[in-house]
């Protein structure tokens, strides 16, 4: 502990030491490198995919009338999560996101629960992505290349190494795929639209499931089911605050991203969700790695879309992953995973907090199980979303006099419908796939043993986390 300059105790059950100057210096993000435009082009990226595949799937749970009604639910739950979170960005900017805020409200063990719930979640979302790359690849019929590992291989180490190169340079070619992807959506939504039939929506032949109906083919539970695929439509854009850090003035231009991501994923997904089974039928593109496509036919505006898919794809894939670099970055300088992981290079990315967890998710993807990922994505992102509702209103509470650029509308109400429908999101992976979602809390659980074990007695109390809970507690005891 030679950069070690003292240690100290906390009555949370921790202890910190602070670490010199060069700790820090080998931990830094580039400043300055996105405003508000390029931070809702993020929060676009991050879940673009979700409108070109994955969401479909919903309908095998709950047919067209359970995810309609999912989806509208999930959209209310998230438009009031991301002005809960909208608040909190703007009173502490840094690149932690929701594990900042945990880490404020609940103290060390809600702040690395929460971090750990999000790791999960963009540690695994991308390995479902990949296998939807390697459906819209295959169909593309080019040169004869099929589904497999090495698509998975290739597109994890291209983009990593984009990512090395840069934040800024990575965020200024994010934003041009993800413009592409959004004229995809476009081309698709014209196309789709004269192919549209209202009995396509409805084709699911009737269970005999309670309350089952043409409209909802496997009853009411089918709504619950649909549950985790109607996130699909907009997980991830929890992650714009985790670039905090490297955006300018981020107290008001992370809630601005933040807020005009959530608005245009709200047209975007109801467009695909009413063309595509209207275009496609419920019954065809159920189970489809590419539904878009498949719901055009085999027209020229189905070759476009299933080429520009493949961008909206890329784009999501990409973002996330730097959204896992930075949740992992975050958790490791402040000491609750290994400071090895935080250390960035002379660009000023975090090289193996990029590397790691895209070992680990290129592993998941070997599975070619693109439903089972998400919905394993799912349980990471909504128990960090009962986290981050649950600290909004404690901070509310709390610390009703903390400096808040941003508040949201509704205050504590609105998050508070966030945070019941959240934790009905975690308990519906359950009721999708019972071994997944068990498989995910092992892997949570085990990181809470780690950090109980071991990191929570090595906190480095100078990280800015930490030094937004210390400022915390001194303002407390002064009161």
């Amino acid at each position: 502990m030679s950069a070690t300059e003292s240690i100290s105790s906390h009555h949370d059950g921790t202890q910190s030491h602070v670490e010199g100057s060069d700790y820090l210096a080998r931990r830094q993000l580039k400043k300055g490198t996105a405003g508000w435009v390029l931070l809702a082009g993020l929060g676009v990226s991050y879940v673009i995919s979700g409108d070109y595949s994955g969401w479909n799937f919903g309908l095998e749970q709950g047919g067209f009338g359970g995810l309609l009604i999912a989806a509208v639910i999930i959209a209310a739950m998230y438009l009031a999560m991301v002005l809960g979170m909208a608040e909190m960005s703007s009173a502490l900017p840094a690149a932690g996101g929701g594990y900042t805020f945990a880490r404020r409200a609940l103290g060390p063990w809600g702040g690395f629960a929460t971090g750990t719930a999000i790791l999960i979640e963009y540690a695994i979302a991308p390995a479902a992505i990949a296998t939807f790359i390697g459906a819209y690849v295959e169909s593309l019929n080019l040169f004869g290349i099929t589904d497999g590992w090495w698509i998975y291989l290739a597109v994890y180490a291209i983009f990593i190494g984009i990512h090395l190169s840069g934040a800024g340079e990575a965020l200024k070619v994010m934003f041009v795929i993800t413009a592409i992807a959004l004229v995809g959506l476009i081309v698709f939504a014209v196309a789709a639209a004269g192919q549209f039939e209202a009995s396509n929506l409805t084709n699911i032949a009737p269970t005999d499931a309670a309350g089952a109906s043409s409209f909802l083919p496997f009853g009411v539970i089918g709504i619950w089911a649909a549950v985790p695929f109607a996130i699909w439509f907009f997980l991830a854009i929890e992650g714009v605050p985790l670039a905090a850090e490297e955006a300018k003035d981020p107290s008001r231009n992370v809630p601005r991203g933040i807020i005009a991501a959530m608005g245009v994923l709200l047209v975007t997904a109801t467009a695909v969700l009413v063309l595509a089974t209207g275009a496609g039928g419920a019954d065809a593109i159920q189970s489809s790695g590419n539904p878009l496509v498949e719901a055009l036919g085999d027209g020229t505006a189905a070759k476009v879309v299933n080429y520009i898919g493949l961008a909206g794809l890329v784009a999501s894939f990409f973002s996330i992953m730097y959204a896992y670099s930075r949740q992992l970055f975050a958790l490791s300088r402040a000491g609750y995973l290994p400071t090895t992981l935080s250390v960035t290079n002379s660009r000023k990315a975090p090289t193996l907090a990029l590397i790691v967890p895209g070992v680990i998710g290129f592993l998941l993807s070997l599975t070619g199980q693109g439903d089972m990922l998400l919905n394993m994505a799912v349980f990471g992102a909504a128990l960090s979303y009962v986290l981050m509702m649950v600290s909004h209103i404690v901070l509310r509470r709390r610390e009703p006099d903390m400096e808040r650029p941003y508040r949201t509308p509704g205050g504590v109400v609105t998050t508070g419908f966030a945070l019941v429908i959240a934790a009905l999101a975690v308990v519906a992976t359950f009721l999708v796939n019972s071994t997944a979602a068990l498989w995910c809390l092992v892997v949570f659980g085990a990181f809470m043993l780690y950090f109980g074990i071991y990191s929570r007695h090595h906190l480095v109390a100078n990280s800015p986390d930490e030094e937004f809970a210390a400022l915390a507690r001194a303002e407390a005891e002064l009161e």
